[in-house]
């Protein structure tokens, strides 16, 4: 089922069951998606690695803002983006645990050759593309420059 199909069900689902944050959350990627489809100009469905990136992309935006909201004290304003990162986060495949990506960029460091923190651009390319939805760049980047350095 293509991811579009899913989110429709999910958000009949969540107008059923009156899960404001739920709601929220799947509207919020059907725009995104839609927004997205609009801009590219094609009437055509996204390809499934576009929709990953969306749907990455609102995690994350929903994970900083819980993150800023938290310093400042606003746990009332931080859990509904968290609640909602939580709703998003289903539509992404089941992420890897760091010993998965060590070993992953460790194959990828041994196939390209690299060996020091001029390779870091080769190593992060080939894992990005990779890993993609599957683990945080973030980690990926701070487990490159470990492996590298």
């Amino acid at each position: 089922m293509s991811l579009q199909k899913e989110l429709m069900v999910k958000l009949k689902e969540a107008m059923k069951s009156k899960d404001k944050i739920a709601l929220e959350s799947l509207r919020a990627v059907k725009s995104a998606i839609l927004l997205a489809q609009t801009e590219s100009g094609a009437k055509e469905e996204l390809t499934q690695d576009q929709e990953l990136k969306i749907v990455q992309k609102l995690v994350k935006q929903r994970k900083d803002s819980a993150i800023l909201f938290s310093e400042q004290g606003r746990e009332d304003l931080a859990e509904p983006e968290l609640a909602q990162a939580e709703v998003i986060s289903q539509f992404l495949p089941e992420q890897m645990n760091e010993e998965a990506v060590k070993e992953a960029i460790s194959g990828i460091i041994s196939q390209t050759g690299a060996e020091s923190m001029k390779d870091m651009g080769k190593v992060m390319g080939m894992s990005s593309k990779q890993l993609a939805g599957k683990a945080d760049g973030k980690m990926i980047s701070i487990i490159v420059k470990k492996l590298l350095s």
